[in-house]
């Protein structure tokens, strides 16, 4: 008993990188039951930051390895976008936000664990399919194996997501693209972003992609976003807008009232704050 012990520790230390997260279920597929489960955290092999949830223990749990832990050992389909993507980008200068709120898209809702971490983060879920009719995220993702120096991932070749290396052994997250983490950003107008932090954002993002853009822009269903992205995108005139057609996106028909007591902007036919220009 005690060699078979040993032998799925060994096992566990080569498969579960310290500060990683697994699953009950996952280690029920892997064959550690309930009373093994059980003896490992109360032997101090194993802790348990949530009910079901468990990790070999390196230092204060963070929200990149909840993350991480979901796309790449438990393989859910999630990747970080809007405002969180474009903060990992470098654009968060631009959002002036501490992380607070990881924004996290998707097809399938959030396992509920993971409200119950004691982590000083709330994760926030979007529904992908919302914006776009095409999700790539459930395509696949990452595994741990994932080169970093070449960020070769066969699996994942999406123009909408890329991955960056975080942490001492460069795991991989898997996030939007900074094209397609603005579209996410425009969808959250005006409800839950302001209108002069989206205007100020678009002033710094000069070295966007057009042909990426232009896929994108093809594939969102949401007219909200679409003519908001060209009604920023208007007033800055960044290099990149010269190589999109316009004519080429559905911009659909009939106003959209997005501020009350707002300017109506007859190019793209949305209300938008009277005050946008104000120094």
């Amino acid at each position: 008993m005690a060699e078979h012990t040993t032998s799925k520790l060994k096992w566990l230390e080569q498969t579960l990188p310290e500060g990683l997260l697994v699953t009950a279920g996952w280690l029920e597929e892997h064959g550690f039951s309930s009373s093994l489960r059980s003896q490992y955290v109360s032997g101090g092999w194993l802790e348990q930051p949530a009910r079901g949830v468990f990790r070999r223990s390196r230092g204060q749990l963070r929200w990149e390895q909840v993350v991480i832990s979901l796309q790449t050992l438990l393989e859910f389909p999630v990747v970080i976008g809007g405002r969180t993507a474009l903060e990992l980008h470098g654009y968060g200068h631009f959002l002036s936000q501490d992380q607070r709120e990881v924004h996290l898209y998707g097809k399938t809702p959030l396992p509920g664990w993971m409200s119950k971490l004691s982590i000083p983060t709330h994760f926030v879920f979007h529904k992908s399919t919302k914006l776009f009719r095409n999700d790539h995220i459930t395509r696949g993702l990452t595994s741990l194996s994932w080169n970093s120096q070449t960020n070769d991932d066969a699996r994942n070749k999406a123009e909408s997501l890329t991955h960056i290396p975080w942490g001492q052994w460069d795991w991989p997250l898997t996030l939007s693209t900074p094209e397609r983490a603005l579209l996410e950003l425009l969808d959250e107008l005006p409800q839950k972003e302001s209108f002069s932090l989206v205007d100020k954002l678009m002033e710094g993002m000069v070295s966007l992609r057009p042909n990426r853009l232009r896929k994108l822009l093809e594939d969102c269903h949401r007219i909200k976003v679409k003519r908001l992205f060209f009604f920023f995108a208007d007033r800055h005139k960044p290099d990149w807008l010269k190589h999109l057609d316009r004519t080429q996106i559905d911009l659909g028909s009939g106003d959209r009232m997005l501020v009350r007591g707002g300017k109506f902007d007859s190019t793209y036919r949305i209300t938008v704050p009277e005050d946008l220009d104000a120094v």
